[in-house]
């Protein structure tokens, strides 16, 4: 029998080598490829709950705005910007407000009629992605507390926000009838406002006859959201229907806890002409 080349089983010995070597190659290549799961590819924030904007929405306060929440695989970073809104707000109906990059913004007069929100950036190593907060409520113009924007643009305010030197005032008379032909009930309304030009409601109004007897005594009336004050008179026997008569008032208004003599009260005297019963 032949024994075997000792050049021949050195052969055999390296290419059983080299199979090893390649194949050891080929499993390591594999584990490799295994680590690139999908749990290692990196995303952009994900906002889970959006930002809350705090502060009274009223010219000249500081709105601030959190960060809201959000999810990262790795460090975020945060940016601001604010939005001026139409109210009620519409989905086109916000734009940026030029410079306002901070996590707060103090009101302007830009801003009073709006409502305001803010729009928070997220930003990691993959990406960023942004959200808007909440919307405030219509910003007030600065000024008295308790104001309230009404639908002809003027401001309500509370008789209470009335402090001297400021007072109130008489400021519009309306009849439901004049001249006064009969006896029978009539309308009188009484528009407040102060010295500033605001109108004032929950004022309180009492009208009374001059000389007395003239009407039915009717008892103080509240002034409501838009200052009118609106009283029921009405006539007695001893008030003339006659041309050239008139039913002379005497009208106050006052502050609630105020003396009727002083404070921010204000009196006028009033007077609608009478006239012969219409035939």
């Amino acid at each position: 029998m032949q024994r075997p080349n000792p050049r021949s089983r050195a052969l055999v010995a390296t290419l059983s080598t080299l199979v090893l070597v390649a194949a050891v190659a080929v499993f390591s290549t594999m584990g490799a490829a295994s680590t690139s799961s999908p749990a290692a590819i990196q995303y952009a924030p994900q906002n889970t709950s959006p930002p809350v904007v705090s502060g009274q929405a009223r010219q000249g306060s500081t709105l601030t705005t959190t960060n809201g929440t959000w999810t990262s695989d790795s460090t975020t970073t945060y940016s601001y910007r604010w939005q001026r809104c139409e109210a009620p707000a519409t989905p086109t109906g916000c734009a940026d407000i030029v410079g306002a990059t901070a996590n707060t913004y103090v009101l302007t007069a830009a801003d009073v009629g709006k409502r305001i929100r803010s729009v928070v950036t997220a930003t990691n190593a993959s990406g960023s992605s942004a959200a808007a907060s909440n919307l405030t409520a219509v910003v007030e113009s600065s000024g008295p507390a308790g104001q309230i924007r009404l639908s002809n643009g003027q401001i309500s305010i509370p008789a209470s926000s009335v402090t001297p030197p400021e007072r109130l005032v008489v400021e519009a008379i309306q009849f439901s009838e004049s001249p006064i032909r009969t006896r029978n009930a009539l309308q009188a309304r009484f528009r407040i406002k102060d010295t500033r030009g605001f109108v004032v409601r929950d004022a309180l109004v009492y009208v009374t006859a001059i000389p007395f007897g003239r009407i039915i005594q009717p008892g103080e009336v509240r002034t409501d959201t838009n200052g009118w004050a609106t009283i029921t008179i009405q006539p007695t026997r001893l008030l003339p229907l006659r041309n050239g008569y008139l039913l002379t008032m005497f009208v106050r208004a006052r502050k609630e806890g105020d003396s009727v003599l002083a404070g921010v009260s204000s009196r006028r005297l009033i007077s609608v002409r009478t006239a012969n019963p219409a035939r």
